[in-house]
């Protein structure tokens, strides 16, 4: 399946049991909600998705899962994160044969390649497959920044298509289109910056809190494309205090406490995370319940 890379694309979590395995069947509850909603395609083992604890095994299930389940409705996307070369095309040849469409590729983790290096590891794992790929570009959280010279590199390969921008910078989504047009598609990789990328000319959104709500999600952006903004607006609005949870080191608690009130999942997450107690639990329980209190009734975003 080819990826068109725009609309809403949910950083799906991973669901556990409290015995620490693999919780299809709330999985498929959430994903079926997801698809409901209108998402574009669904990205599984990002950071998020808690993927640098997950074992292959664990990745093979989820992929063939959702591969199956989505049954060609959108494209699944497999996010890669490793510190090998190596490594990271041997995940892209597994990703092809368990059926993703394409790959959330971050740069070299654990090591701080400069830009010689980082368009080596986007050029060799590219090279090595025929999958789509989405550049993970977040150099705050994972400290290497793929740069617009970096970019201008990877122009030459073809199945790099997009662009995760999370650099916490709108100016780089007009800095992107201004050199390369629409060769580089933009998708929003931060909920708390989502409306105004949009607006920007980014042609989507990777999500976090979209996982617990993601009809307003998809709300905010075919209104917003549309040109109904002063709705988009509105719902983006109520929407920031969640949104907000995506800034956190703890975003996959806060996100999954949030999928848990919603009846969405549950705040089952794999050590060495740990669910959240106390007063910690009570300030974002507060969070998600005065917002769940004032929740908007959306217009009719699907017919957009």
């Amino acid at each position: 399946m080819s990826i068109e890379w725009k609309g809403i694309f949910p950083a799906i979590t991973t669901k556990f049991t409290a015995a620490d395995e693999l919780d299809l069947p709330l999985f498929e509850k959430n994903l079926e909600v997801q698809l409901s909603a209108g998402v574009d395609g669904i990205i599984l083992g990002g950071s998020l998705g808690e993927a640098s604890t997950l074992t292959t095994a664990e990745k093979e299930v989820l992929t063939k899962f959702t591969v199956e389940k989505v049954a060609g409705r959108i494209p699944v996307v497999l996010g890669i994160a490793e510190g090998a070369t190596r490594e990271a095309i041997n995940q892209a040849a597994l990703a092809k044969k368990w059926g993703a469409a394409g790959l959330m590729l971050l740069p070299p983790m654990r090591y701080r390649s400069d830009d010689r290096e980082t368009a080596a590891w986007y050029k060799t794992v590219a090279a090595s497959t025929d999958l789509s790929i989405i550049v993970y570009n977040n150099p705050v959280d994972y400290k290497i920044e793929v740069t617009l010279d970096v970019f201008e590199q990877l122009q030459e390969l073809p199945n790099i298509q997009a662009v995760k921008e999370s650099t916490r910078d709108v100016s780089n989504v007009t800095r992107m289109i201004s050199r390369f047009g629409d060769r580089f598609k933009i998708l929003c990789g931060l909920d708390t910056l989502a409306l105004e990328e949009i607006v920007l000319g980014a042609h989507g959104w990777v999500g976090g809190l979209v996982a617990a709500f993601p009809a307003e999600t998809v709300a905010v952006y075919r209104l917003a494309k549309a040109g109904r903004i002063k709705e988009a607006l509105d719902i983006y609005r109520w929407f920031l205090p969640l949104l907000e949870l995506d800034l956190s080191a703890k975003l996959v608690q806060y996100i999954k406490l949030a999928e848990a009130e919603v009846g969405l999942g549950s705040e089952h997450v794999r050590a060495p995370r740990l669910t959240l107690t106390g007063a910690e639990r009570e300030k974002v329980l507060q969070v998600i319940r005065t917002s769940v209190a004032n929740r908007p009734t959306l217009p009719d975003y699907l017919s957009l």
